[in-house]
């Protein structure tokens, strides 16, 4: 043990230095900051109070769903302005969806919207769940695949990209909740 403790005290810190920012990049870090608190504080004012939203991944490759838990990390913080993500849909406001829908979760999907309680609103994100673009184009109705969500449930906005930006799953958010 005490060989170990002096290893890592000869070798020392191997990680690299924190970047520089320079005065013009700490406007333009400022300026996305300031878009995520308008997003996130506009959200709130409209409904008044905190949004839970279930995530279904109906058949993606995982992409969109990256780019969605990044609105958890410490950047974006949702969960800190009182937008929640839930394991149930019983619980939930929205239902986020991404994906095209697989013949095997096409009923899966089916029941968390009937469980959701009303009103509820469906995000499809991605442009494999909105049918859009050259990957969405590949997933239409096949022998594996329903084709985008709004074949399967109701859809009241499309967030497309491949896979798209947090602060555009953000807009799609708002979106969904001005339409409420």
């Amino acid at each position: 043990m005490i060989s170990l403790l002096w290893r890592i005290l000869r070798t020392g810190n191997l990680t690299e230095p924190l970047p520089r920012i320079e005065p013009g990049e700490r406007e333009q870090h400022a300026e996305g900051e300031g878009e995520i608190d308008r997003l996130n504080d506009e959200i709130l004012a409209i409904l008044g109070r905190a949004l839970t939203i279930r995530e279904v991944d109906a058949g993606s490759c995982n992409g969109c769903e990256l780019e969605i838990h990044a609105l958890n990390n410490a950047y974006y913080n949702l969960e800190g302005r009182g937008i929640k993500f839930v394991a149930s849909p019983r619980h939930a406001d929205m239902l986020l969806v991404t994906g095209p829908v697989t013949k095997n979760m096409e009923n899966a999907l089916r029941i968390a919207y009937d469980c959701t309680p009303d009103p509820k609103l469906v995000v499809a994100v991605g442009d494999c769940g909105c049918g859009c673009g050259e990957v969405g184009q590949l997933f239409n109705e096949n022998y594996a695949t329903c084709g985008p969500v709004e074949n399967v449930v109701a859809v009241d906005v499309r967030v497309p990209g491949c896979p798209p930006t947090p602060i555009a799953l953000m807009e799609g958010i708002l979106a969904a909740v001005k339409r409420r």
